[in-house]
């Protein structure tokens, strides 16, 4: 199917979906219990939009749901739903840049749904990171994920999930410190 600019799980409607919809077996009931609420603060660092969180928590675990026989034998199939997320937030992300003009772009910054401004401007400035940095910081920050756990989600290397986090610290600082 060709990408028309619109996400899938917009055109689904997936936040109708309910872990009654999925049930199959009570060992995916467990699995999507476990894990949608991590999902969603994950996407929600990466998105920071709650709604958006959700859609893009339910179409991973949608999409897990398809491939459950598959992915029920690997050994951290919450890694494999966890990099789905991640590449459905990166797709959103590059519409949402594509799509966007720049006098709407400011205009949606200064729309927030954190409540704390320093919290808001901090992640303001994770969600403008470039694509990996901003998911190595939000596994490292919003799940506590170990260099090892965030290098199997994103399959790199351990060396290369530090530089990346080293580099995110070092803009996030720049970015934190010229705003102030």
């Amino acid at each position: 199917m060709a990408f028309d600019g619109k996400p899938r799980w917009r055109r689904q409607r997936v936040q109708d979906v309910m872990v009654a919809e999925l049930s199959g077996t009570e060992e995916f009931d467990q699995f999507f219990r476990a894990e949608y609420p991590k999902l969603v603060a994950v996407a929600m660092g990466l998105t920071g939009n709650r709604e958006t969180a959700r859609e893009l928590a339910q179409e991973a675990l949608l999409r897990c749901h398809s491939a459950w026989p598959r992915v029920a034998g690997m050994d951290a199939p919450g890694a494999w739903v966890r990099r789905v997320l991640l590449n459905l937030a990166t797709d959103l992300h590059r519409a949402e840049l594509r799509s966007r003009r720049p006098a709407v772009w400011a205009l949606a910054d200064n729309v927030t749904t954190l409540a704390d401004p320093v919290i808001d401007g901090w992640w303001s400035a994770v969600r403008a990171l470039p694509d990996r940095q901003r998911a190595v910081v939000v596994l490292h920050y919003v799940e506590d994920r170990s260099v090892l756990d965030i290098a199997a989600v994103l399959g790199i290397a351990e060396g290369t999930v530090k530089a990346t986090l080293a580099r995110a610290r070092r803009t996030l600082a720049r970015t934190i410190s010229e705003d102030q």
